[in-house]
């Protein structure tokens, strides 16, 4: 291991950075800096905002000058970075489309969207990797680590908070494709079951069906069936944690290859398709771009061992 230190910068804030807290401030300019250490210097009094101290909570405005104080921060050693290079590379042939205010992608399976947890590589990790000249490169929105498909990322704040208030107003429309167990039937064309997240003492999430849950929706639509399997498109309404997986195992027609919710019988009659991962993909987001005001929809093809999958199915599996 090597350990950096940095000097003390002086950060002028911009009209696109104003309005959002220091500490969510402080978060994207210390990179690798864990949040206990953040709100310890914001407490000692180490970040100031135009010399004077501030709490966690204050919003920055425009022109503010922020005070930021070296961080010791232990690095990897560059033969640890080096297996991530790959995957950076990997990321950039999945981007789907770019301009100064956004970045759409088609998220591989199994990377995380963020590093944590036990993770030192996610997407955004890599994005930042890719892009060092950004100055801001923010999730809109999540997905699971097993899930692939489409990923928004904000360039800028405005844009940020613009699609922010698409999801809250519903005005953002996500189309996943799910491979179900058995024949989904074509009269359950909506799921309205309201989800409680549960996190384990290993800090595993867990979703349930719940009274006591926050109210959500998943529209459904049969796309093709199959002897044993039905592929369906979700629309997620609402935008909680493992909203459609949980949905799908409600309504009797769990996700293939769902090592939470998912059925090991219904997986093994998969075998010979050669899946071996979660059949969950965003394939497709409509949104209004936040600075030309047009609507785009944007598509992201499945990756090669869904589609074999389906091929095999196709072939070897049709409805009766």
């Amino acid at each position: 291991m090597k350990t950096n230190t940095p000097a003390v910068r002086i950060v002028t804030i911009s009209a696109d950075e104003a309005g959002q807290r220091i500490d969510n401030f402080l978060r994207t300019q210390l990179k690798g800096v864990p949040k206990s250490m953040i709100y310890r210097i914001l407490r000692k009094g180490e970040v100031r905002v135009n010399k004077g101290r501030i709490k966690p909570e204050y919003k920055l405005e425009a022109g503010d000058e922020v005070r930021i104080p070296p961080v010791r921060v232990a690095e990897r050693d560059e033969e640890a970075v080096s297996p991530k290079l790959a995957k950076v590379a990997a990321l950039s042939d999945a981007i789907l489309f770019e301009d100064d205010y956004i970045l759409v992608m088609n998220k591989p399976s199994g990377t995380a969207v963020h590093g944590g947890s036990g993770l030192s590589f996610g997407v955004i990790e890599g994005l930042r990797a890719l892009r060092p000249e950004a100055r801001f490169l923010e999730l809109v929105h999540r997905l699971d680590r097993d899930t692939s498909g489409i990923l928004l990322v904000a360039k800028k704040r405005s844009a940020l908070r613009s699609l922010h208030e698409q999801l809250r107003e519903k005005g953002m429309q996500k189309d996943y494709l799910a491979l179900v167990r058995g024949q989904w039937p074509s009269y359950i064309k909506a799921v309205e079951a309201p989800l409680l997240k549960n996190i384990l003492q290993s800090g595993e999430r867990i979703v349930r069906v719940s009274s006591e849950g926050k109210p959500s929706e998943t529209r459904f639509k049969v796309e093709e069936r199959y002897a044993h399997a039905t592929l369906v498109k979700a629309s997620p309404i609402t935008g909680r944690t493992h909203q459609i997986r949980v949905h799908t195992l409600h309504a009797g027609h769990p996700i293939a290859f769902d090592d939470r919710y998912g059925e090991k019988e219904f997986d093994s009659q998969l075998a010979g398709t050669g899946l071996k991962r979660l059949f969950l993909h965003a394939a497709a987001l409509k949104f209004t771009h936040p600075n030309t005001g047009e609507v785009i929809r944007v598509e992201a093809p499945l990756d090669e061992e869904l589609k074999h999958c389906l091929a095999v199915l196709r072939k070897n599996f049709p409805a009766k």
